[in-house]
């Protein structure tokens, strides 16, 4: 099978689009035929992107955490997937990703392709979409008539973010460049603030939560907005400082997305219902990943970026 694979640890430069060995599904165990995969463009920096479980060194890891495709075959002991099943995952650490023609998932990964989106939307969603949903309803516990502040809203997290905000009934504050504005109302901000021209904290007030996806300084100024008692969630490095968290009665969660099978259920019922939807920024050939990772590591991307593997 063609598959992209890493010849190094860094940056883009590293990635080889070659035949690789195609895998085979052991007991629980699923082999997917994988039609698009999703780039998430950090990977690259992630220890998990080349370790196993265990902490050893993958050979030649294959990247992407993110697929949809349609179930090739299945292992032994599994009774609720069946050949031909349109499928789509966020696949779990420490093994091969789903940047090739067929990838292993396991069944607690798995969730129905959302019946309303084609391959390459349904694979813009996963990561992503989880990401926002565990920060936003597992971690922050958000509910309807609060207040969020969403750094970096109008990326591939913070896209969903605002439209499963909006979802519950929540205020929504976003900081994005202009030329994302209107985009983001049309997502269901209620206010867009221009990073580039305005500092948010002079203008924000008392906010129940801060969801970051920026880092950096805009972490740091992010403290005094929050109301004593909220919450700032980030997913970015390095982690929210507890002491300035403690001076400021503000609770921090750091966390790292997990695949889970029932929330990509919920959020694919959403996007039937017309709820939310995936934005795309663009999409390319799997043989392009190179050029798909630089774009990403750039920024200012709007959106999600997919690999299409099967036309």
């Amino acid at each position: 099978m063609k598959a992209i694979r890493i010849h190094g640890r860094g940056g883009p430069d590293h990635l080889v689009y070659e035949d690789a060995p195609q895998p085979h599904p052991g007991p629980g165990e699923v082999l997917v035929r994988v039609y698009a995969a999703g780039v998430i463009a950090t990977e690259l920096q992630w220890d998990e992107t080349y370790q196993t479980n265990a902490g050893s060194l993958r050979p030649l890891p294959i990247p992407g955490p993110d697929l949809s495709g349609v179930v090739e075959e299945i292992g032994s002991g599994i009774t609720a997937l069946a050949r031909g099943d349109e499928v789509y995952a966020m696949l779990g650490y420490g093994r091969d990703g789903a940047e090739a023609e067929f990838t292993i998932a396991l069944p607690s990964e798995l969730a129905p392709k959302p019946r309303t989106l084609d391959f390459v939307r349904a694979a813009a969603v996963p990561l992503t979409a989880l990401t926002a949903w565990q920060a936003l309803f597992v971690h922050a516990r958000l509910a309807a008539g609060q207040t969020i502040l969403i750094h970096g809203a109008a990326g591939g997290v913070g896209v969903f973010a605002v439209q499963l905000a909006r979802w519950v009934g929540a205020h929504v504050i976003a900081t994005a460049s202009a030329r994302n504005r209107d985009f983001l109302r049309e997502l269901g901000a209620s206010a867009v603030i221009d990073y580039t021209t305005t500092r948010f904290e002079e203008i924000v007030h008392d906010v129940d939560l801060v969801f970051d996806l920026v880092g950096g300084d805009t972490l740091v100024r992010s403290w005094q907005v929050v109301k004593p008692g909220g919450v700032l969630v980030s997913v970015v490095s390095p982690r929210p400082s507890f002491a300035k968290a403690k001076a400021h009665g503000v609770r921090p969660v750091w966390f790292i997305v997990e695949p889970n099978r029932e929330q990509l259920i919920q959020i694919g019922a959403l996007i039937d219902a017309g709820q939310i939807r995936p934005i795309i920024d663009t999409v390319l050939p799997l043989s392009q990943a190179r050029q798909a990772y630089e774009q990403g590591a750039r920024g200012h991307t709007r959106g999600k970026i997919v690999l299409r593997v099967v036309d």
